[in-house]
């Protein structure tokens, strides 16, 4: 499987492997790196999926030269390769929300990493990204996501998950292949303050939404969060 990269936003790049085997039309797993004088990558990919990734990287800028590991949770397709990456390049930390480094990521990672508290903004040169704690949203106790406010781009990580090896990019609508994948795969974790985690997250006003799977999203990132979190309200919470 190879990974094919694409600008999605200015410095930043979508790193995508399509896995045909997964679904009737595949199913991408996308990490995000943002180049800058500290160059920071949001998830890691499958431990197997290291050497592709890495390649994929390296077309942008070395891939020794990362200063930032980050994901949204603990799983394996966003953080399997984390310590695959922090030895290759020396000079990088895992940065993740404190209670990821308290339950998981102290013991997980082979450096420590850096704690941060909700709101926390890491600046990466032109770049800046704050961090945003979103617990169990869309599952994980530790779950989090990161806003780049220079380029108003949400790394969202789950949110949105859809099948299909489609465009870098869309500006259709989201939420039919997003509830078709929700009821394939029941991956959301659904509690009483779901819908309004993803309605504060839209009043972010992201114009760029970084999916993990599927296509990114081109457009009014407010309203796509408000309509998922009606879709959510509607099927699953009344």
């Amino acid at each position: 499987m190879a990974t094919t990269v694409d600008e999605i936003a200015p410095g930043i790049f979508r790193l995508s492997t399509c896995d045909r085997a997964i679904g009737p039309d595949g199913f991408t797993f996308n990490q995000f790196l943002l180049a800058d004088e500290e160059p920071l990558l949001f998830h890691t990919g499958h431990r197997s999926m290291f050497p592709s990734v890495c390649a994929a990287i390296d077309q942008v800028l070395p891939v020794a030269s990362l200063r930032w590991i980050t994901f949204g949770h603990v799983e394996s397709d966003e953080c399997g390769a984390m310590n695959e990456f922090l030895a290759a390049a020396p000079d990088a930390q895992v940065a993740h929300g404190a209670l990821g480094c308290l339950v998981s990521l102290t013991e997980m990672a082979d450096r420590p990493p850096r704690a941060l508290a909700d709101g926390e903004v890491i600046g990466l040169g032109s770049l800046r990204v704050r961090h945003i704690d979103t617990p169990h949203v869309p599952h994980g106790w530790e779950a989090r996501v990161l806003f780049e406010e220079t380029t108003r781009t949400l790394l969202c990580g789950d949110l949105f998950t859809h099948l299909g090896d489609g465009p870098a990019v869309t500006e259709e609508d989201l939420i039919g292949p997003s509830m078709e994948a929700e009821a394939l795969f029941r991956s959301t974790s659904l509690a009483p303050d779901t819908t309004a985690v993803l309605r504060k997250l839209g009043d972010l006003e992201p114009t760029t939404l970084a999916l993990m799977h599927g296509s990114s999203f081109r457009g009014d990132g407010r309203r796509a969060l408000y309509d998922l979190a009606d879709a959510y309200g509607s099927q699953y919470l009344s």
